[in-house]
């Protein structure tokens, strides 16, 4: 039997019981009482989840239908279509037809979101994403549902709502909304040390990407390919943006939210409206049941990765979203999305986080969307052929015909329809010995919480490690409790000590003692592929620019400059304060966008095409001053004329290799310029 460790107790110095003797008793909703509130019930300790769980179950399900009708978690989203082409078949690895072949196209819908916000609020806070891809295969619909992030809070499904109500609004006050910089998650996540992991990826410039189209994506779980034979391996899947991963500052992530609700949203729309269709390769980690064994953590806890440096990425396919939805409300918020909807060759793991999901997704769609048939709606309807026994239901629209609605029947053999019927080479779960007692327990294989995020850390540029200790230092300090922040800082310390001690300056708080781990942390080998700048595309593609003139403005370094960011493949876009046409040196522009609504936080770079009066006169306007000094706080290229001079002083802008003159702004944009960072703000 597989080595295990008490989450509940606290066994190994890892968590510890909260309370008094005068503490009530968790019971379930029928008053029986609960003697462990931590683990889903499973056979052994690394064994699959059981259906008899009925705690687990009830849990779930109250959590599934605390509301309506819009998603509880993942509920702002937007949504694209599009098509997956497989590039490097794999029928040595999974029978699934989609992977079967050279440059077959399997249609797919994905859907973008934030976790914890509601239906109505913005797309830039600091938050995880989804990424959720549907493929309508010729074998039935294929759900990756995943995250930009490949690493989850919670090691059991069992843990699910209770994480979520953590850092949902707070109960009492109904805020803060769409943020975890308050007491009840940092509780949360203080008394779970698996978190430790994901937060320290959310607290990164991950948490803050730039858009959806320069998001990787992760299935996040461990799932196992299959092949015709029946021979398997394990696999994790990877999406990777054609235009690179790019983040935001911290601040002006922030300000976007004040200047556009719909940044994310509205750059999707307008890249695929405008014929610039994002595109994701992806790839997977394939390895068998031996390196899993190798390693010194779990495939099946889904709070750990593996190393591209260990398993390296194999690219197979790639992804092209063509086509923007027709109607929100029928392809967004009725689209319904099920890990468990897979297709053969492909396969679960015993991952008790994924084993729970595949009970509580099916189980939310019913609420949500009020049917049993919520299949039928077109947005979730398979494009193959399908037919089953099952019948009747609320908003039933399709007209089953004959007399057969069981099987088996011998109906066939007196001449009538029959029905379908199962056929040898359909799905098949893949073969697997089982043993051990039914328990509530953790695998031991589970208990190291810290090795990872420290991985993560050691990772980082000396920049990105700023940006985290700078993240944690604001969100606790949104924090009121002093023991939730002590007890953050104890389990940094075990992540990093330099880590741990910058945070506790920034509060100006005393360390505490580290946190006992169940298991000692150990040192991984850094790695590359977990860093955002190191992984920098420098490119100007699905970039875009905002360009500043005046009345006055040279026409001609406008329509230059127009057409270099255009072949670099950016988005160049005109700002005046005014709209309209405006009288410039040989002719007429008219601006695409007003200054005091076209704030630089938009924008990946800025120019400046102004005449010497045009900037002093822009100089007393707070609007025009903020434009500039918020893209040098914000990191990025400044192109600019001789006349904008006056502006760029008012503005206070030094001279450094991200300001440059209008000939060198495309290349120039390409970059964000980091080293110009500690010199604008304070870092932890």
């Amino acid at each position: 039997m597989a080595k295990s460790y008490d989450q509940t107790t606290g066994t190994g110095g890892e968590t510890q019981q909260i309370g008094t003797g005068k503490t009530p008793i968790l019971t379930t909703n029928h008053g029986m009482p609960i003697s462990d509130n931590q683990n889903s019930l499973r056979i052994g300790a690394r064994g699959p989840t059981l259906l008899e769980d009925f705690i687990l179950r009830e849990k779930i399900f109250h959590f599934d239908h605390e509301r309506i009708p819009e998603r509880i978690v993942h509920a702002r989203g937007s949504v694209a279509h599009g098509y997956f082409e497989c590039t490097d078949p794999i029928p040595d690895l999974t029978c699934a037809s989609l992977f079967a072949e050279k440059g077959k196209r399997t249609e797919v819908i994905v859907r973008f979101s934030t976790v914890a916000g509601g239906a109505g609020s913005v797309d830039t806070p600091r938050d995880v994403r989804g990424f959720a891809t549907k493929f309508y295969t010729d074998q039935g619909n294929w759900d990756l549902v995943g995250n930009n992030i490949p690493v989850f809070f919670i090691q059991d499904a069992l843990k699910f709502p209770d994480l979520v109500h953590s850092v949902k609004m707070e109960a009492d006050r109904g805020f803060p909304q769409a943020a975890s910089a308050h007491d009840t998650f940092w509780d949360f996540v203080s008394l779970m040390p698996e978190a430790m992991h994901t937060v320290i990826w959310a607290m990164s410039d991950r948490g803050i990407p730039r858009s959806y189209r320069m998001m990787q994506g992760f299935g996040v779980h461990t799932f196992k390919l299959v092949t015709a034979e029946g021979a398997e391996s394990f696999v994790k899947f990877h999406w990777r943006p054609k235009l690179g991963i790019q983040s935001l500052v911290w601040d002006e992530s922030a300000k976007i939210q004040g200047a556009d609700n719909d940044y994310h949203r509205r750059d999707l729309w307008e890249a695929i409206a405008s014929g610039d269709f994002p595109e994701y390769d992806l790839a997977i980690q394939s390895f068998d049941a031996d390196l899993a064994d190798s390693l010194p953590w779990d495939v099946l806890d889904a709070t750990k990765i593996i190393p591209e440096e260990i398993v390296p990425l194999r690219v197979i396919g790639r992804m092209v979203l063509d086509r923007n939805p027709a109607n929100h409300f029928a392809e967004n918020e009725q689209l319904a999305f099920l890990p468990s909807n897979i297709v053969p060759g492909i396969d679960f793991s015993d991952d008790p986080l994924l084993q729970g999901r595949l009970f509580s997704y099916l189980d939310t769609q019913k609420s949500r969307l009020g049917t049993t048939n919520f299949h039928q709606i077109p947005v979730n309807a398979p494009k193959c052929p399908y037919a089953n026994m099952m019948r009747d239901g609320m908003m039933q629209v399709q007209i089953p015909t004959g007399r057969a609605n069981y099987e088996p029947n011998s109906l066939s053999e007196a001449g009538e329809d029959g029905g379908p019927r199962p056929r040898p080479d359909g799905f098949r779960t893949a073969p697997q010995s089982v043993e051990g007692a039914k328990l509530r327990v953790r695998a031991e294989s589970f208990a190291d919480h810290y090795s990872q995020p420290r991985l993560f850390w050691n990772s980082q540029t000396v920049n990105e490690q700023a940006h985290i200790a700078s993240a944690f230092t604001f969100e606790l300090s949104k924090v009121g409790l002093d023991h939730i922040r002590k007890r953050v800082l104890s389990r940094l310390r075990n992540v990093d000590e330099g880590l741990a001690a910058r945070v506790a300056k920034g509060l100006a708080m005393d360390l505490p003692e580290p946190a006992k781990p169940a298991r000692a942390p150990i040192d991984i080998n850094p790695s590359d592929a977990l860093s955002i700048q190191k992984q920098w595309q420098p490119t100007l593609a699905g970039r875009k620019i905002g360009i500043l003139f005046d009345e006055g403005s040279d026409k001609a370094a406008l329509d230059a400059l127009l057409a270099a960011i255009r072949d670099a493949g950016g988005t160049p876009f005109t700002i005046a304060p005014k709209v309209g046409g405006l009288a410039v040196q040989g002719g007429v522009m008219t601006a695409e966008g007003q200054l005091a609504g076209s704030p630089s936080w938009i924008f990946d770079a800025v120019a400046l095409v102004l005449t010497e009066d045009a900037a002093r006169k822009l100089s007393a306007n707070a609007a025009a001053v903020g434009f500039v000094s918020d893209a040098f706080a914000h990191l990025k290229a400044i192109g600019h004329d001789a006349g904008a001079a006056p502006l760029l002083e008012r503005a206070g802008v030094t001279p450094d290799a991200g300001v440059t003159d209008l000939a060198g702004l495309p290349k120039a944009a390409t970059l964000r310029y980091w080293d110009r960072e500690a010199s604008l703000r304070d870092l932890a």
